[in-house]
């Protein structure tokens, strides 16, 4: 119950100090302050992915169903979290480039991982029988996985892009954001953590009690 106060109390807070302090890049004006948000969503996402990789291989190697649920959960709470940060970039690109999508290599390199692991779950459904089920989603999430590191790090900063480069390093390596900025930035990327943290803990019990045979 603490930690689920603390959690709120960030949270809240976060929300707050995105709009009361100044924006993150005076260039961009008040459209940056969606960085707040979106960044750490796309963080969350990567995190969600490589439980679910890590889960997928314990899986394979122990036979354990708990491990199985850890993999789809944290899959489907990546795929949630992958949403929320194309929306969030979506209304940056409305409001900075005059439309909700333009191709931009991280554009597209997030609908490509959106399909990726859309395609996780439609294996899941189309496969009858739990352990044949499960094995195959293990092999294939660990595979996609391999994908999220190119598409994720490497090509939107290989190909030419419209998305700011320099929102939390620049070039040369160095921290761009300023003491309160990254304040504000660092305490939305504790609470959005914690929140999937909490997500995912919540969700993982379900699957418990399902296992087991609970009904309401």
């Amino acid at each position: 119950m603490i930690l689920k106060a603390l959690l709120f109390i960030v949270m809240t807070w976060t929300i707050i100090a995105a709009f009361v302090f100044p924006a993150p890049q005076q260039a961009i004006g008040d459209a940056s302050r969606i960085f707040y948000f979106h960044i750490p969503q796309a963080w969350v996402a990567v995190l969600a992915y490589v439980v679910s990789m890590a889960a997928s291989i314990r899986y394979l190697r122990k036979r354990q169903p708990v491990d199985d649920d850890r993999a789809r959960v944290s899959a489907a709470l990546g795929l949630l979290f992958s949403v929320l940060a194309t929306v969030t970039g979506s209304v940056f690109a409305k409001v900075t480039w005059q439309s909700f999508w333009n191709w931009d290599p991280r554009q597209t390199s997030i609908l490509i991982l959106l399909l990726i692991y859309g395609a996780y779950f439609a294996l899941r459904s189309a496969v009858s029988g739990y352990q044949r089920r499960a094995r195959l989603a293990a092999v294939y999430a660990v595979f996609a996985f391999l994908a999220v590191p190119f598409l994720v790090f490497v090509i939107p900063r290989v190909l030419p892009s419209l998305h700011p480069s320099d929102s939390i390093i620049d070039s040369s390596g160095r921290f761009t954001m300023s003491g309160m900025t990254a304040m504000v930035f660092g305490c939305s990327l504790a609470a959005f953590t914690g929140l999937f943290v909490w997500m995912y803990t919540l969700r993982l019990r379900i699957c418990g009690l399902e296992r087991t045979g609970f009904e309401e």
